[in-house]
């Protein structure tokens, strides 16, 4: 089985279920300063979780491209994808668990979809805590079909309990499915599904996500019941195929076919192996970024950072298997051809990722040569190479401590590993944290301030382009309670001029108290009528229109005031460029 048929499969038995198909969205979260990434398939969908209503109704399903960048550092190994898919079904306060695990038993078991054999199924359900009750429903459910009690563990909230996306917001008790391997033992009597020793592999899990997480860590019952699945593409597919990894599948041996020619490696040690990984995964997963609508590229912070982070680490990888430079283009073009067809912007905006690739090697190799003068430098000062040196290296030069390491063994030293692990655990636990939440507010947020900021940021998009004209389109948006945050095309800083009228407008908008108004249409009547939607990708056949009177009409999901009289003085801040034709406006509501 391929990725495609194992797409198009999933697709079509959930809308023989009443499931309407809706599109990925983008991996950059639009409004939502939680997170990075869009890192589970539900992410996007938190507002509607949450009681918008959705314009293709109570049942959904897609796949959904999903980024996780708290485990880079372990790519390489059989199971860790920073880029990977996500095939997920929803219901919005619709059906409830008892359709949610039927259907799954059937997508899993019957011999016209994925045919795996009910005697290797076992699940897992909730144990209960101080939060939640235990989900005996889920367990007679799973009784009731078939499963033996034998086959059925309860387990604590860390196995069972999925959510919410960023810090707060929809989560709930889960249930999970796991697949026995023959080929790999079990690790002894204690063996259960969870066990890392690889015989139980989870296949699929349903969150019934019920509960709502608040800022003081609380967990409060939702009076709204939804069914949250997700399946992913990439251990699904290895799993049909018989391998124990996606690394072994069409999703990425044409990489690695590809790099083996380029290494003139045609049995790679382990070593080798691990290189290979890490330059396949890093290089598609950074491709995928860049080609995104949001056209984000390699820089030093947030977003960009990863980018870079994955381009030099794939670099540095090459190196070790003696690839010459300029070899990302053609591991580009593997993953533009293999995704265009799935995500259309992939294709769209290639040349983009092309100079991004190049410009970034460039760059990297040039810091490099400074890297290794402070290095040379270190070396002929102390004859050694202690842990904080190593860190000093790679945090503020980006030299790998690999590459430390083999130098250090060429002088015939070594490097105080203990103390660079040490540092850099501390670093990467600061940088998951920060990843994970690095602010308030975000999709999750519904309060007054966030409401109120979402729009002004529709007002402030209408009067930039009445301003500087149609050439204005929105490249990304970032909201916390404090103020609004807002990327467009342009190619230069506003004017003092400019940003006054900008303001006026905006504030004129604000002082003449229009309704806000949505309406549920198809995409394209409703482009057909003047609204504006720069991320084609989002949205589905029925679309979300919002409009302030004549002056703004747009295509948005997210919460929106009722009348513009609510939101009080708009007032521009700072501004600057972020990027090759790309500013970015920092605005406040006194």
């Amino acid at each position: 089985m391929k990725a495609n048929d194992l797409r198009k499969m999933y697709l079509e038995f959930f809308k023989g279920k009443g499931h309407a198909i809706i599109a990925s969205a983008s991996l950059l979260p639009e409004n939502d300063p939680t997170v990075l990434f869009t890192s589970a398939g539900m992410h996007p969908l938190v507002p509607f979780l949450l009681g918008e209503p959705h314009p293709e109704g109570t049942r959904l399903v897609n796949f959904q491209k999903c980024i996780r960048t708290t485990d880079i550092d372990e790519v390489g190994d059989n199971t860790h994808n920073t880029f990977f898919e996500m095939l997920g079904n929803w219901s919005l306060n619709d059906y409830w668990k008892k359709e949610a695990i039927t259907w799954s038993y059937e997508f899993l078991t019957s011999k016209k979809y994925l045919g795996f054999d009910p005697d290797k199924l076992s699940v897992t359900v909730f144990a209960g805590d101080e939060d939640a009750p235990r989900d005996t429903e889920s367990a007679e459910i799973w009784k009731s079909i078939g499963v033996p009690v034998e086959r059925i563990y309860y387990l604590p909230k860390k196995d069972n309990w999925w959510g919410p996306a960023g810090t707060t917001g929809p989560c709930g008790p889960d249930t999970e499915m796991f697949i026995e391997v023959d080929n790999v033992p079990k690790c002894g009597p204690e063996c259960r599904p969870g066990c890392e020793c690889g015989h139980y592999v989870e296949v699929w899990n349903d969150v019934f996500m019920y509960y709502d997480k608040k800022e003081d860590g609380t967990y409060v019952e939702m009076d709204r019941r939804n069914i949250d699945t997700g399946m992913g593409v990439e251990r699904t597919i290895a799993m049909m195929n018989g391998v124990s990894t996606a690394y072994d599948t069409d999703i990425f041996l044409p990489y690695i076919n590809r790099i083996k020619e380029m290494s003139g490696i045609d049995e790679p040690t382990p070593e080798q192996t691990r290189q290979i990984r890490i330059i396949s995964d890093h290089v598609k997963s950074a491709v995928m970024i860049m080609a995104d609508d949001r056209k984000i590229g390699p820089s030093n912070v947030e977003a960009g950072y990863i980018v870079r982070r994955l381009i030099r680490k794939a670099i540095h990888s090459a190196d070790i298997l003696g690839i010459g430079q300029g070899f990302m283009k053609d591991l580009a073009d593997i993953t533009i051809e293999m995704y265009k067809d799935v995500y259309d912007e992939v294709e769209r905006n290639k040349e983009f990722v092309y100079q991004n690739l190049e410009d970034e090697e460039k760059k990297f190799r040039k810091t490099l040569r400074k890297a290794l003068v402070k290095l040379n430098k270190i070396l002929a000062d102390t004859n050694t190479i202690t842990g904080e040196n190593a860190f000093l290296l790679f945090t503020s030069f980006g030299l790998p401590v690999e590459m430390t390491r083999e130098i250090a063994v060429e002088n015939g030293i070594a490097v105080d590993m203990e103390d660079f692990k040490k540092q850099f655990d501390h670093h990467r636990e600061i940088s998951r944290t920060a990843t994970q939440g690095k602010f308030k507010g975000g999709l999750a947020d519904h309060s007054d301030e966030i409401t109120n900021l979402h729009t002004a940021t529709h007002l402030l998009q209408a009067a930039l382009r009445k301003v500087l004209g149609d050439e204005v389109t929105q490249t990304g948006s970032n909201i916390t309670k404090e103020r609004l945050r807002f990327d467009f095309t342009f190619d230069r800083k506003l004017t003092p001029d400019e940003i006054a009228e900008v303001e006026n407008l905006v504030n004129g908008v604000i002082q003449k108290d229009i309704e806000v108004t949505r309406e549920f249409m198809p995409y394209d009547d409703a482009i057909a009528i003047g609204a504006m939607a720069f991320f084609k990708e989002n949205y589905g056949e029925t679309v979300s229109v919002y409009s302030v009177g004549d002056f703004s009409m747009e295509l948005c999901g997210g919460p929106h005031v009722e009348r513009t009289g609510l939101l009080g003085k708009f007032k521009i801040g700072k501004q600057k460029k972020i990027g090759a034709g790309v500013m970015r406006i920092r605005a406040v509501l006194e």
